[in-house]
């Protein structure tokens, strides 16, 4: 019995072992779904010049500059501190209020150019690590200019019905070896006025940081880097798209310039003694 197990049935496992992994291989050269952001991964070898240019941008607080973008009037003038009526405020956002005016309630702009300088400085830093920025959003008023904003950083978005277990299941969904985004975006939290999105709640479960602009009616608790802001009036999300693309454009540039100043600095001779 034992020798007939040896010789016919461990063969046969080996077999579907082989097809097993080529399988798996496969799979992690594709891309399946409406999913964006899913990249296989590639891991590179760490270098001394390439330490030396991630360590550098850690040692400043503004490497990126970002707090030049933007003013705090920029923010006045896009309508950013309407928040949204008395009895639509979440308890949670009462921090961020300024007060209440005519039973609107005002968001206060001191607190927002603060986290808004932080949400930016974050981005500009994973833009600069080549990381996977991920737009979304469901205000179908807004759909395409985000989309064209993440077009035009090269980054992705989601502007759609988002189907469920697209971060949470992704390994069963596309196959092992996937890339997950390294930060979601977003530019209005909620579905619709009493649900939040989704997403909210599956980034906070797989960990990936999160930047979310946060109204009088949402909740902020389960986002990284909340941006207290009016997430409904066209001007103010105009502004929120300009400035993330102007932040990871920035980013880009300079890990290029960084690049080629390294790289330029490991080309050159040394001085003769």
């Amino acid at each position: 019995m034992a020798t007939w197990f040896v010789r016919s049935v461990l063969p046969r496992l080996g077999f579907v072992t082989r097809s097993v992994l080529a399988s798996n291989l496969q799979l992690k050269g594709r891309l399946y779904g409406l999913a964006a952001g899913i990249r296989p991964v590639v891991q590179e070898p760490p270098t001394p010049e390439k330490d030396r240019v991630l360590s550098d941008s850690l040692k400043h607080p503004d490497f990126f500059h970002v707090s030049e973008l933007f003013t705090l009037k920029d923010l006045f003038d896009a309508r950013v501190h309407h928040g949204h009526k008395r009895g639509c405020r979440h308890r949670l956002m009462e921090p961020y209020l300024f007060g209440c005016r005519l039973e609107q309630d005002i968001i206060d702009l001191d607190q927002s150019v603060l986290h808004l300088q932080k949400a930016l400085n974050f981005t500009a830093h994973c833009a600069y690590r080549k990381g996977i920025i991920l737009f979304i959003s469901r205000a179908r008023q807004f759909s395409h200019l985000i989309e064209t904003t993440a077009q035009e950083s090269g980054e992705y978005a989601h502007t759609r019905y988002w189907q469920g277990g697209l971060l949470t299941n992704a390994h069963v969904q596309y196959g092992s070896g996937v890339r997950l985004p390294d930060l979601i975006v977003f530019i209005n939290t909620l579905n619709n006025v009493f649900e939040q999105h989704v997403v909210v709640r599956d980034a906070a479960k797989m960990n990936i940081p999160t930047v979310g602009i946060v109204d009088s009616n949402c909740n902020p608790s389960l986002i990284t880097y909340p941006i207290p802001g009016n997430d409904d009036t066209p001007s103010a999300v105009k502004l929120y798209c300009k400035l993330f693309k102007m932040t990871i454009l920035r980013a880009k540039d300079k890990r290029r310039q960084m690049d080629l100043l390294y790289g330029h600095q490991k080309e050159l001779p040394e001085p003769s003694t």
